[in-house]
């Protein structure tokens, strides 16, 4: 079994607000990954006195243990005991009622000999590419449903479309947004590799259109985790010296996971992937 993790911040002078994890039963019957987009918060603080890493690290590990200890219960009521649990760490010191409370996208995968389960929120992505080749993004796509005049103002976003019907959702304090999650079942055979990006891994794609996803899948197979993400921060360098630049951050967090399921065993050979989302991630505002 290979495993391969990237996590790269955007700028080396902040926190990395990205989580990421592999989890492997002791059993040695599949397996499962996390990945996590933490949300900057607005100049006030959100209202909490916690920062995104702080949220996101435990978000992250309380899924991390819930997909692998509890494998009979499905990826929502796992999200939604995790947001439960995390909430619960701090709803005596912070406002969780502030539409910027900490939050993240969420993308979640858990396999077994017979199935991959899959959870998706907001615009983070989940490749899955099929024994022959094919490669088939999973996204929440609510989000780049949205008019990027809708999305100009970042105060209008939080009181009108953040965690609201018409809007889109992400997983802040409230556990019933994992019932709002996109969620499936593959069989075990339909299912050769996963690979979770958050949204500055994926920019090669979305922002940068050097290639489609299958082009993405592959050059993490072929080149790893890290090639992805020097790539897409070359690109950025180049892009901040247009005039005008695109629309979005500079730099960002930027995480990929990879993980090649054995066609026997439902096991993983895990490496680092790509991530990403359908649309352009320059007008997203998660």
């Amino acid at each position: 079994m290979r495993t391969e993790l990237v996590s790269e911040p955007g700028d080396p002078g902040r926190p990395n607000e990205d989580f990421a994890s592999v989890g492997l039963p002791a059993s040695g019957q599949g397996g499962s990954l996390v990945v996590l987009d933490g949300v900057t918060p607005p100049g006030d603080g959100g209202g909490c006195l916690h920062s995104v890493p702080w949220f996101t690290a435990r978000l992250g590990g309380a899924l991390t243990e819930l997909t692998v200890s509890l494998p009979d219960v499905p990826l929502a009521g796992l999200l939604s005991r995790a947001l439960a649990r995390t909430a619960a760490d701090h709803a005596t010191s912070c406002d969780l009622s502030h539409p910027r409370t900490p939050q993240a996208t969420v993308v979640l995968a858990r396999w077994s000999p017979v199935s991959v389960d899959y959870l998706v929120l907001s615009d983070s992505v989940l490749l899955v590419e099929s024994p022959d080749g094919a490669v088939t993004p999973l996204l929440d796509d609510r989000l780049d449903r949205l008019p990027r005049s809708a999305l100009a103002d970042h105060a209008l976003v939080d009181s009108t479309l953040r965690n609201r019907e018409g809007g889109f959702f992400t997983a802040a304090a409230d556990p019933s947004v994992a019932s709002r999650a996109v969620t499936g079942s593959l069989p075990r055979g339909e299912v050769r590799a996963l690979a979770a990006l958050t949204d500055g891994a994926a920019r090669w794609v979305e922002r940068f259109h050097r290639g489609d996803w299958t082009d993405c899948l592959a050059l993490v197979r072929e080149e790893g985790a890290r090639a992805l993400v020097e790539r897409v921060r070359a690109l950025e360098r180049t892009d901040a010296d247009r005039t005008p630049p695109l629309r979005g951050k500079t730099h960002d967090d930027a995480t990929v996971v990879y993980a090649e399921l054995s066609p026997r065993q439902g096991l993983p050979r895990l490496s680092a992937p790509c991530r990403g989302s359908a649309g352009s991630a320059a007008g997203r505002v998660p």
